[in-house]
């Protein structure tokens, strides 16, 4: 079975994070997914190198934001190797700077395809990861994730859950992009007006998203690199621990 990663935001009103690792390290995970805290500075990746050796956690990937990928790639590399992430995914757009029609977000995928060409040379996948607002669909119909990577050659990791909470079906995207999609964050969906205290996700099998056919078809896709998440746990331990089991049953 392939090994789960754990999203390590989803403790970022926990810790501290060389507990929180050795948290994820003692239920099984073999890997996290970092994020831009992790890395702010050489003193923080220090840090997180140091705890991720003391655990023998791996950290495939991570999100970097916009601004640091655009700036300076040679950095977010020298991090990546660092760290060993061989992974890189630009996690978000804010609202206000997001385009209002397909020509835009077209527009904003050539933008992504040229920042990402630095760490494709170094050997590093680099692709977008999803929030709900990019499977909302845009006044002509088009879906601002169809706009984003058509075109291109980025690479995807799928937030499924997001995809869901904006209406979309999720199998017709991994039919659509397939082997494009080299991760996907898996986490569930509470039923609608619950789990108000969570934001309305849930511990993985605990909601209502159907994860044993959409993994069946990401595998079958050819993803391979998993990562477990929740926005707002309220016990990131608790979530951890029931998610994996679950997850090992799909």
């Amino acid at each position: 079975m392939t090994g789960f990663s754990y999203q390590l935001y989803c403790s970022r009103n926990f810790g501290p994070m060389d507990q929180t690792l050795k948290m994820v390290a003692d239920l099984g995970y073999t890997g996290v997914e970092g994020y831009g805290a992790l890395y702010a500075d050489p003193a923080a990746v220090a840090a997180t190198k140091a705890a991720l050796d003391e655990t023998g956690l791996k950290m495939p990937s991570g999100h970097f934001g916009l601004p640091q990928l655009s700036a300076d790639p040679e950095g977010v590399i020298a991090i990546a190797k660092a760290l060993d992430i061989s992974g890189i995914y630009c996690p978000f757009l804010p609202e206000d700077e997001r385009p209002a029609d397909a020509a835009g977000w077209a527009d904003f995928g050539q933008q992504l395809q040229t920042i990402g060409a630095p760490f494709r040379d170094a050997g590093l996948t680099f692709g977008w990861h999803n929030h709900a607002f990019e499977f909302t669909p845009l006044a002509d119909g088009t879906l601002p994730i169809d706009a984003i990577l058509d075109g291109t050659d980025l690479a995807f990791e799928f937030d499924v859950a997001w995809a869901v909470v904006a209406g979309s079906n999720p199998l017709d995207t991994i039919a659509k992009y397939g082997s494009r999609i080299t991760a996907a964050h898996v986490k569930d969906r509470a039923a609608a007006g619950t789990n108000d205290a969570e934001d309305g996700w849930a511990d993985l099998g605990k909601g209502t998203i159907d994860w044993a056919t959409i993994m069946t078809a990401l595998r079958s896709a050819g993803t391979t690199h998993f990562v477990m998440e929740h926005d707002n746990p309220s016990d990131d331990a608790r979530f951890a621990r029931a998610s994996l089991a679950h997850a090992k049953t799909l």
